[in-house]
């Protein structure tokens, strides 16, 4: 490649970078590092629990008596479940099957769930 276009081309670069860091298109490490975790979680959710959950923000469950995931913080606080994935679920239920999850598994899950909860609805306004 001439010297020119190698020239021509770094600058190109450079100014393509710029442009993104003005226009806020660079996320920070921090960001990346949630957005990986959550999708994380999804993943796990979706190959471990969607068969009888609703695991989204919409839908409804396979199994009529298992809750949607994002009805689960309107019963306690998510974080809670983080000792449960750990050393395994166990519910009353007869189909539930028992999980164990790594610490960094519970994590991701534990973040999934939270992104993924319904809001209350705000009181009327009289």
């Amino acid at each position: 490649m001439p010297a020119g276009a190698r020239n021509d081309l770094r600058s190109g670069l450079k100014a393509l970078l710029a442009a993104c860091l003005s226009l806020g298109l660079w996320v920070s490490p921090a960001q990346a590092v949630e957005k990986d975790l959550t999708t994380k979680g999804e993943v796990l959710v979706r190959e471990n629990c969607s068969r009888c959950h609703a695991i989204g923000k919409e839908g409804v469950s396979p199994h009529p008596e298992a809750p949607p995931f994002r009805t689960l913080s309107s019963k306690y606080p998510v974080e809670d479940l983080a000792e449960s994935l750990a050393e395994g679920i166990v519910s009353g239920h007869p189909d539930m099957p028992i999980f164990v999850f790594s610490p960094h598994d519970v994590e991701a899950i534990i973040e999934y769930l939270q992104s993924i909860q319904e809001q209350p609805a705000a009181p009327p306004r009289e």
